[in-house]
């Protein structure tokens, strides 16, 4: 039974079933992907925001809450002089981030808690959390934590989503009677998302420039829904569907009409100065 504990907070499962593996996260991030109409690629604005920030910085960056590498790898290619080092508490995610650094790069990856990150203070110029925040009961600790390695002058980067994320798809779960509770259930970001992302930041960080962009999402039928529905620990699914998106395809199919599925997604960049006085 699921505990009271947002599946995204819960240490057991972001330590097993969400991130034991790079599958799972893989099969979300593609499906979304492959869906979006509108909106930028997020790895591409936090580079822009990085280049902004640090110009041909020969320094070290820190990608915390690396995930599979994403955004590690395009910050690699855009500013090839900096020592990037990615940092993940799944080991899973911190082999798959390695494997795709490009060719000749000085960039690296670490299995470290967000809370904890192996730098000593003032190590970093520039540190990027990107989609990763609401894992954390206490956000602010880690952004705490990044403003410590932080040397005078640096930057950190910070990319949550809304808390009413992909709020559609639940009303579709709910209309199929699959999981009538979805709607009503909290967001998977409640923890650090667009409306609180400065509250959060303004203790540790000052100087922050917040920038949104409205992100669109069409799924082209019911399986291409089912693709991203079957990797989300939001819903409570009978047996035999969470996780299997051919298997919730076809029941959704025998609930709803198959045709496009519209989904919406606020994406926030925060880009937070150092404050002068530590």
């Amino acid at each position: 039974m699921r505990t009271a504990r947002s599946p995204f907070t819960d240490p057991a499962q972001v330590q097993d079933a969400l991130y034991v593996t790079p599958d799972r996260i893989g099969r979300r991030t593609s499906a979304l992907h492959r869906a979006r109409v509108s909106g930028r690629h997020a790895a591409e604005v936090i580079a822009d925001l990085a280049v902004e920030a640090s110009g041909t910085a020969t320094g070290v960056i820190a990608d915390v809450g690396c995930g599979r590498g994403t955004s590690t790898a395009v910050l690699a290619a855009r500013l090839p002089q900096a020592r990037i080092i990615a940092i993940d508490l799944s080991s899973a995610l911190v082999a798959t981030a390695k494997s795709r650094l490009p060719d000749g790069s000085r960039a690296g990856a670490a299995r470290a808690d967000f809370h904890h990150l192996p730098f000593r203070d003032e190590a970093c110029n520039l540190a990027v959390a990107a989609f990763c925040l609401y894992h954390s009961t206490t956000p602010q600790r880690v952004i705490a934590e990044m403003a410590r390695c932080l040397a005078p002058g640096g930057t950190a980067i910070l990319a949550v989503k809304s808390a009413s994320s992909y709020r559609e798809l639940d009303e579709l779960i709910a209309a199929s009677g699959l999981d009538s509770a979805a709607p009503g259930r909290p967001s998977l970001y409640e923890a650090a998302h667009t409306g609180n992302i400065e509250d959060l930041a303004v203790s540790s960080l000052g100087a922050c420039t917040v920038t949104h962009d409205t992100h669109v999402f069409t799924f082209p039928g019911l399986a291409e829904a089912a693709e991203y529905l079957a990797t989300s620990p939001k819903y409570v699914l009978p047996p035999g569907l969470a996780e299997d998106h051919v298997a919730l395809a076809g029941a959704l199919r025998q609930r709803l009409p198959d045709q496009p599925v519209t989904t919406t997604s606020v994406v926030t960049y925060l880009t937070g100065h150092l404050k002068a006085a530590r």
